[in-house]
């Protein structure tokens, strides 16, 4: 059962970074800002839900692993509270981007992101590495 929950946990860290670089080296390069959002978001998503099978926590939606994200790790200062505000925010980003006629984001709304969202998964790797994960 260790080595499953080990495992799942490698994989959606593994997702995580792949799809960051595929922002990185291809969504940006190519100016593909709404799709670079999503995908930024969906970074983060892995990172979050492999923290959150981490500590056996578990949540079936994505506003549920953004609940459950602040409040295990941010309301108990595990987790510094600004990588809850900027997962919030790509969280609506991409909400926007995907499901509301009319949004366009440009390269000035969606460079900035990148070292946030690196950020974030660097400090779930960290987090995962002191639990004895990752």
């Amino acid at each position: 059962m260790k080595a499953e929950k080990a495992e799942l946990i490698a994989l959606r860290m593994a997702g995580a970074q792949k799809t960051f670089h595929e922002v990185e080296e291809y969504l940006v390069e190519n100016q593909l800002w709404n799709t670079a959002v999503n995908r930024l978001y969906y970074a983060c998503f892995y990172a979050v839900l492999a923290l959150l099978h981490n500590y056996e926590l578990e949540t079936k939606t994505h506003s549920g692993a953004l609940h459950v994200f602040g409040l295990h790790f941010i309301k108990t200062g595990f987790i510094d509270k600004k990588h809850h505000k900027f997962f919030t925010t790509l969280f609506e980003m991409r909400q926007g981007a995907d499901y509301e006629a009319g949004v366009e984001y440009d390269r000035e709304d969606v460079l900035p992101l990148l070292p946030q969202a690196k950020e974030l998964i660097d400090c779930i790797i960290t987090v995962l590495e002191m639990s004895g994960n990752e």
